[in-house]
């Protein structure tokens, strides 16, 4: 794959030639200022959509492979190395796998079967549940322990429950999955094709008891603190004591549950012979380490999960999957590597302006918000005042201390790393809340809002171009790590995250008028992106994609602004026939252009918060003023939106 993107050298961070003049900037300006680059451009065969963030985050590789090539670390050296010796892996073909498949055949019992389940979470195998420890969203200045809905093996309920073309295809094609690789691992055709029977129909009854996508991101309606008594109650056929002493969580008085529907249906472990539970945890066993053995197995598991699910022709290199069992398990290793050769001083000096200028930015417009009751709005200052701001790479590094990795056992080296941080992650348990954590590794190409600490995470990977650069235009920088920065900072205030206060817990600070007033606001985004189709008559759900879209059309509001306060602070100029005002809406469209193969665009509609790339521009610039006055939008115009319908919110 050649390298197809650049640092911004010449010129000022935004290619011209880009722009298809034969769009209407008004009624397609996410077309009209990357239409000639979609059209020339292709989706590389390894990749299932192709654009700014996923150019980005293969750029950075390329810098994490020099990186790991020239480390004299011996824990990266050794994870790496073991991932690299696909000889070692496919003479071992399934072995690894045997000790742990035996178990599972030896159980005589379903609870010996869920003492199996218990160790297997442990290891970072899913199967029946999901547990995790965060923060109590109640009482931000404690850790609990999570139970979450789980089990599955494809993406979302739907797909077990739902009869449309889509769902129909996909889970056609997992049966054949589940028969192919359990073949792989030894069994025969009959066998194969009696577990893909037993796997559907228990899969199916979890999906039946599962909650809806839409309202598993409602923080409200997954908050449900009991007792351990009272949760044996609600699941009486799981010994929750033996349970929490296997998953190295001994001694809980109390736990926080999802979905206690979900859990109060596990009645079923009562209905369903050990036999066919058996079969079920020996394939999620199976599925969930198939990409840790050899060749066929992990061709097997991309066939399903790559090109059936997302469309992708191809496998990526194997230089890119060592990379990525490199940052899954000692990532944060590589990351003071990153930090030290690709995030200078001054790019973190030139960021915590930036950010300075958004939050002086967004204080002013709460102040000016005409739909905000004074009592409101002091709460809301009084949060953003509070928000912590972390950029580039953590204070407080995580260590591997203890962490056993050989650079001739995969398949080991993966499961110790999942039980390292399982224990980790458990320890906080019996710990104070650490507030210089880090969820993301500084080399990750994201961001994100944490509502339980009330603060916005900026790693140094997305720090670079087209979201950031020292030597681009201004322009550039605010409509994209700018805009992507006050996305990040109204999370914290949008349909969910307005729901916590400044102290990270879940409590309403809202007057009764001005919650009615947020809550219509919302509804107008809502039935904005519920009329937008992708394909096949597959619709963008503006519930599931709500939280995201206020968040884009913050950012916008927000990174326009700080904007403006720059060109009043350092003057204005021209450069290719475009003024500062038309630059920033290039850039802001350059950010999110993207190609998306349809297979993978028809499975984000439908299990990602996030609206496909041309609605998170066109959309958020639908109930934007500022673009109306710029470009002239007219009534007649596609982009145009009644008055009365445009969101104004922050």
């Amino acid at each position: 794959m050649k390298k197809t993107t650049k640092k911004v050298k010449k010129g000022w961070g935004f290619d011209t030639q880009n722009i298809d003049k034969a769009v209407r900037p008004q009624d397609d300006f996410y077309r009209y200022a990357n239409g000639t680059w979609l059209k020339n451009t292709k989706i590389p065969e390894v990749e299932s959509r192709w654009g700014a963030f996923t150019m980005l985050r293969f750029n950075t590789e390329q810098q994490l492979k020099k990186l790991v090539k020239t480390t004299r670390n011996p824990l990266i050296r050794n994870v790496h190395a073991s991932a690299m010796d696909m000889a070692t892996r496919n003479k071992l073909g399934s072995k690894p796998l045997e000790p742990l498949r035996k178990t599972v055949r030896a159980a005589g019992s379903v609870p010996e079967l869920l003492d199996i389940v218990a160790r297997h979470h442990v290891l970072g195998v899913s199967g029946l549940f999901g547990s995790m420890i965060d923060q109590d969203s109640k009482d931000s200045t404690k850790y609990r322990l999570h139970l979450w809905q789980g089990g599955l093996g494809m993406p979302d309920r739907d797909y077990y429950l739902l009869d449309q073309p889509e769902q129909k295809r996909v889970r056609a094609a997992y049966g054949k999955h589940i028969e192919k690789l359990l073949m792989l691992a030894g069994h025969g055709k009959k066998h194969a094709a009696k577990a893909r029977e037993v796997v559907m129909k228990i899969e199916t009854k979890l999906a039946e008891a599962s909650m809806r996508k839409e309202d598993t991101r409602d923080p409200e309606k997954t908050y449900h603190k009991l007792s351990t008594k009272q949760l044996q109650k609600l699941a009486p056929r799981i010994n929750w004591p033996r349970y929490f002493a296997l998953t190295h969580t001994k001694g809980l008085d109390t736990v926080i549950v999802g979905q206690p529907d979900f859990f109060t249906a596990l009645t079923m472990l009562g209905e369903v012979s050990l036999e066919e539970w058996k079969i079920y945890i020996e394939w999620h066993l199976t599925n969930s380490l198939a990409s840790v053995l050899s060749e066929k197995f992990i061709k097997e598991n991309f066939w399903f999960y790559g090109t059936v699910m997302t469309g992708t022709k191809k496998m990526r290199p194997l230089w890119r999957r060592a990379l990525g069992a490199v940052g899954g398990t000692v990532g944060y290793e590589l990351g003071k590597e990153y930090v030290k050769a690709y995030f200078p001083p001054a790019a973190k000096r030139a960021m915590d302006q930036l950010v300075t200028d958004l939050f002086d930015v967004y204080e002013e417009r709460m102040h000016q918000l005409d739909w905000m009751s004074p009592a409101t709005k002091k709460k809301a200052v009084v949060k953003l005042r509070a928000m912590t701001r972390k950029i580039g790479y953590p204070t407080k590094w995580k260590g591997y201390k203890g962490l056993v990795l050989k650079k001739n056992d995969y398949f080991g080296n993966m499961l110790r790393s999942s039980e390292y941080e399982h224990k980790r992650e458990t320890k906080k348990l019996k710990a104070p809340i650490d507030r210089t954590e880090w969820h993301m590794t500084p080399q990750t190409v994201n961001a994100y809002c944490n509502f339980g600490m009330n603060e916005i995470v900026f790693p140094a990977g997305i720090l670079q171009w087209p979201f950031f650069d020292l030597l681009a235009d201004a322009a550039i920088n605010y409509a994209g790590i700018g805009t992507v920065i006050g996305h990040e900072m109204t999370h914290a205030f949008d349909d969910q995250g307005a729901k916590f206060d400044h102290k990270g817990n879940m409590k309403s600070w809202w007057a009764d008028t001005d919650k009615k007033k947020f809550e219509h606001k919302g509804s107008l985004i809502k039935a904005q992106y519920d009329a937008y189709e992708v394909a096949d008559g597959v619709k963008v759900n503006g519930q599931l994609t709500l939280g995201e879209n206020i968040a884009d059309l913050g950012g916008l509001v927000i990174g326009w602004d700080a904007y403006q306060k720059y060109l009043e602070r350092n003057g204005r100029k021209v450069i290719d026939g475009l003024s500062p005002e038309e630059r920033f809406f290039l850039g802001f469209a350059q950010m999110e252009r993207e190609l998306t193969r349809p297979e993978y665009q028809k499975m984000q509609v439908l299990t990602d918060p996030h609206s496909p790339a041309p609605f998170r521009i066109n959309g958020p610039l639908a109930n934007f003023e500022p673009f109306y006055k710029m470009f002239g939008v007219k009534k007649s115009d596609k982009l145009y939106k009644d008055p009365a319908k445009r969101a104004k919110i922050w």
